[in-house]
């Protein structure tokens, strides 16, 4: 018998403070930062019951260690949740989270299960990108791809060489207000609520606690342009103006709409489109692109409905090759009204979840914008785009 399918929503979501790769959480295992989140989502919402999660699913880049043995599975043991709860891990580099979203979001809206909790994680310190792989020496030797396309920082370069319009001053200019947009939030008690408090522990200094992110840090144009240019000399890629290496993990619960209500559970957005593309690997950045394009097409909506924009700022050209495309303006308010990725860290698999968990945060305060749009690039030439509808709209009312 066909059956309807599903609205799908985010209920609710968590991370932990994102730390610097071989900072506060060098001596912490990766597990046990999203087992932290997992916990805490469940404490959060004790009208869910833990027998109630059908599925758990994270994400990992490096599959290896303390992040591999089908992580989704072992972590929702360790978290509690009953033997009965199914795991499973995904990789699909930095949409690592977002994948585990979208794919619960699927199994949902057919019916196979009414919740589950996704989300990702990456300990980058213990495990950096490309530890233990093996790439099929037929990649290059049949140029398939350029050498470049395996170095995320020169495929940031490659992008500038096309745009010539993004410079490295403005690259340097969008880094800096990533950073006075992360603090005021901070000020302003805007993250605090995402964060979940992680015991640490150091062999010198004995026990802590990591209550904020770690990367932000107080700059300015005249201070990014004396950075070095890492991936090519006279480059226009800097520490300043791209993402960190991090450590760090995410969480969400993923519920039918239906089900959510029924529970008593929040509503914080409800899922409307997806899409996920392949791009040229030597510009992976432009990824977000077609990805968005993609899912405003299946959604049947323009990109001038959009409201609010939640981009992952890998590289500030990436997010900026996006605005040009759509005509959006650098300093756009709708745009990271929090700050981005440059300050608080990218750890890869778990990106995803942050910007979902900022957008639903942002919805409850804007209740004049209808939809939002999460997105990213990914390694290896892909962009993902995930488009929120806001349940708190005034229009609906």
């Amino acid at each position: 018998m066909p059956r309807s399918v599903r609205d799908v929503a985010f209920v609710d979501g968590v991370r932990t403070p994102f730390g610097k790769a071989g900072g506060m959480y060098a001596h912490t295992r990766a597990d046990d930062l999203v087992i932290r989140c997992i916990r805490e989502l469940l404490r959060r919402n004790p009208q869910l019951p833990k027998e109630a999660v059908e599925e758990v699913a994270i994400a990992a880049t490096t599959q290896i260690g303390d992040q591999g043995l089908t992580i989704g599975r072992t972590a929702a043991l360790l978290a509690g949740l009953p033997k009965t709860v199914p795991g499973f891990a995904i990789d699909r580099m930095c949409a690592g989270a977002m994948t585990a979203v979208t794919n619960v979001a699927g199994g949902i809206a057919m019916g196979a299960y009414d919740v589950a909790i996704a989300g990702g994680v990456e300990h980058m310190g213990r495990h950096p990108m490309g530890e233990g792989v093996d790439p099929n020496p037929r990649i290059l030797a049949e140029k398939l791809v350029d050498p470049s396309a395996l170095v995320m920082g020169k495929t940031a370069e490659n992008l500038h060489d096309r745009l010539p319009a993004v410079t490295r001053e403005r690259a340097d200019a969008f880094g800096l207000a990533s950073q006075v947009k992360t603090a005021k939030a901070y000020a302003n008690g805007k993250l605090q609520d995402d964060l979940v408090p992680v015991a640490t522990r150091d062999p010198e200094n004995g026990w802590g606690l990591a209550t904020a992110d770690e990367a932000p840090r107080e700059t300015s144009m005249e201070k990014l342009a004396t950075l070095k240019t890492p991936f090519r000399p006279h480059g226009r890629v800097t520490a300043g103006n791209s993402a960190g290496l991090n450590d760090g993990a995410t969480a969400s619960i993923i519920a039918a709409e239906d089900t959510a209500r029924e529970l008593g559970l929040p509503v914080a957005m409800r899922l409307v489109s997806y899409g996920f593309v392949g791009v040229e690997p030597e510009v992976m950045g432009v990824g977000p692109i077609p990805a968005t394009e993609k899912a405003l097409r299946i959604a049947g909506l323009s990109i001038g409905d959009i409201g609010l924009f939640e981009l992952n700022e890998a590289f500030a050209v990436q997010v900026l090759a996006f605005l040009d495309h759509f005509g959006i303006a650098d300093d756009d308010p709708r745009v990271n009204q929090w700050g981005g990725a440059i300050a608080v860290g990218h750890p890869l698999a778990s990106s995803g979840v942050r910007l979902m968990t900022q957008l639903a945060r942002q919805f409850a305060e804007h209740p004049e914008v209808r939809y939002g749009i999460t997105a990213m690039c990914i390694g290896i030439g892909m962009g993902g785009s995930v488009i929120w509808e806001n349940p708190a709209w005034e229009g609906a009312k």
